[in-house]
């Protein structure tokens, strides 16, 4: 007997999932809602009228009511934040810097070298253990289990602003906006070389063959996920060149990886070889002014500075900003210095 053909198609791991549902032949009719239930795994009937409310499940590419009755063949296509992972999470008092909460949503401004999620090697001290105390301090709302919603990530090294759902509708909402790539992010990033001009970094993108700990691009879709950055310049020092990226799609390491792949990795990004002289003079000068910089910035140059989205109730959409943190900063004004100098020097 025939089945219903279910195709998976992650996003951001772990976060959110698409699921496409070719529905079997030999289907009766059967109200969308009950017809899930059944058919995803983990989804109850609240997380799945919720996805349908928001106009997260499409049949035919158009959306769906819950009392719509599934007839064989039909399309279905569903946008479900995954549940919370089995394991516990204990809470720990870690001083949030929060640059925005209210009852749906809390927007963090991470430092640098604080961890997202418990993981290998980092059960304790991460920044889920701090939301988990922060949230068990708020009063009890609807919808709210005491459990913040992750619905992106960014690196540990990597500083800047992180998008939290407080409830399962708002997770249901933002999880459709990143799938959609309508999220605005955009990340500041001081890279190697002296990038000629602004663009675009495409490609398949996933772990490498040769090391697991990294990402590298490919040329071929059975071979990872599409990816898009676009990056334009907003100041040159010669050897190295701050620039803005914009990320289209959402993927592990994608401006880490993107950027290494066209021959200008990350400033001090030692998992990308970022965190040795690449441009510059064999003046031991210039190699103790570079050993410096990654002194005072032992991390990639990387910070998540903009972050917009439409929000779960009110419908609008808001923006944040995150300026530099200060590692980052003294970088950056460092090499404005050394350039200013040299231009001194040779005038």
């Amino acid at each position: 007997m025939a089945t219903d053909s279910i195709l998976n198609e992650a996003e951001e791991p772990d976060l959110f999932e698409h699921m496409r549902i070719v529905v079997d032949k030999g289907q009766s009719l059967l109200r969308i809602d009950k017809f899930l239930m059944h058919k995803l795994e983990n989804a109850s009937r609240n997380r799945i009228q919720n996805a349908i409310e928001l106009g997260n499940v499409l049949v035919n590419e158009k959306q769906a009511k819950s009392s719509y009755k599934v007839k064989p063949l039909d399309v279905i296509s569903v946008v479900l934040p995954h549940p919370p992972r089995d394991t516990e999470v204990y809470p720990e008092n870690i001083p949030l810097n929060i640059a925005y909460e209210d009852n749906d949503v809390l927007v963090i401004n991470k430092p640098p070298g604080l961890v997202v999620h418990p993981g290998y090697n980092n059960y304790t001290g991460t920044l889920v253990n701090g939301l988990v105390y922060h949230f068990q301090q708020l009063p009890t709302l609807p919808g709210n289990d005491g459990r913040p919603g992750l619905v992106h990530r960014i690196d540990k090294d990597t500083s800047g602003l992180l998008l939290i759902s407080k409830n399962e509708r708002a997770m249901a909402w933002l999880a459709r906006q990143f799938y959609e790539h309508t999220i605005t992010r955009k990340y500041k990033a001081l890279v190697w070389g002296d990038l000629e001009q602004n663009g675009t970094v495409t490609g398949y993108i996933n772990r490498s063959v040769a090391d697991r700990r990294v990402m590298s691009i490919y040329d071929s879709e059975d071979k990872g996920k599409w990816s898009v950055t676009h990056y334009k310049v907003l100041e040159r020092f010669g050897y190295v060149t701050l620039i803005e990226c914009q990320l289209e799609t959402g993927r592990t390491h994608q401006i880490r990886a993107h950027m290494k792949h066209i021959g200008h990795p990350l400033f001090s990004d030692a998992t990308y070889g970022g965190d040795k002289i690449l441009k510059g003079t064999t003046f031991n000068k210039y190699k103790q002014f570079i050993e410096n910089c990654f002194e005072l910035m032992p991390r990639q140059a990387l910070h998540a500075q903009t972050l917009g989205f439409v929000h779960p109730t009110t419908r609008k959409y808001i923006n944040f900003e995150a300026s530099l943190p200060d590692d980052f900063e003294a970088v950056l004004q460092k090499w404005r210095k050394y350039i200013a100098a040299t231009v001194e020097q040779n005038a």
